[in-house]
């Protein structure tokens, strides 16, 4: 049975919430444990994807910070979304998917975590770009849909390391209690999977790794408006 490790990090700053799940996938060949990460944000916040411009980004949001994440998509609000990542080694059947496998698997595990709490969602079946760069106008095939808008979408990043995929959640105005969803999908999972939840230990190394990235990546200027 497959044990992955769950880790609450509860509302930080973007920055901070970008280099924690970078350190995630670098971490992947020691730990060689899947990790499902949830959290959400002490301020609002933007983050875009790793391959867009930076100037075109400012133009089209009024959110501040704008952070660059290490995957790619488009730009995602950040304030009152749910937002969570997975971190799986290279090796794990998640990593051994196709870009487009992984993409529809989180998101039919997102939709059954809705559905167990009687909230009816369904995968887009096709893409829908209104407006190419931002990831809540349009959709994208298999993106979780609630009465025809997009509420969930996903950006992923695959490379030797292992697979990092984080995801957002503009819950749907039906009285959902996060923790009611998180414990959904938890539940899912372990239904789904053959695996089993461990809690996920502090570890200095790991922590030390997080402040450098903030310190040296995720705060700089010159990182996020490299481009």
């Amino acid at each position: 049975m497959d044990s992955w490790r769950i880790m609450n990090s509860g509302p930080q700053p973007a920055a901070l919430n970008m280099a924690v799940d970078e350190a995630l996938l670098a971490v992947m060949p020691r730990w060689q444990q899947p990790v499902f990460r949830l959290y959400g944000w002490s301020e609002p916040a933007a983050t875009f994807g790793y391959f867009q411009k930076y100037a075109e980004v400012a133009q089209r949001t009024a959110l501040r910070p704008l952070v660059r994440r290490p995957t790619g998509g488009g730009i995602v609000p950040h304030d009152a979304d749910w937002t969570y990542s997975l971190a799986f080694p290279a090796g794990h059947a998640w990593h051994e998917l196709k870009a487009v496998e992984s993409y529809q698997r989180v998101h039919e595990w997102i939709q059954a975590a809705f559905a167990r709490l009687s909230v009816a969602t369904e995968l887009a079946p096709v893409s829908r770009h209104t407006a190419p760069g931002a990831c809540f106008e349009g959709y994208e095939k298999s993106d979780v849909l609630w009465h025809g808008r997009k509420i969930a979408g996903a950006a992923q990043r695959r490379n030797q390391l292992g697979l990092l995929i984080q995801g957002s959640v503009q819950p749907p105005p039906v009285g959902l209690a996060r923790a009611e969803w998180e414990r959904a999908l938890c539940a899912v999972a372990a239904e789904r999977w053959p695996m089993a939840w461990r809690e996920a230990p502090g570890e200095a190394e790991f922590d030390a790794q997080v402040a450098a990235l903030i310190r040296e990546k995720y705060s700089r200027a010159e990182y996020n408006q490299k481009r």
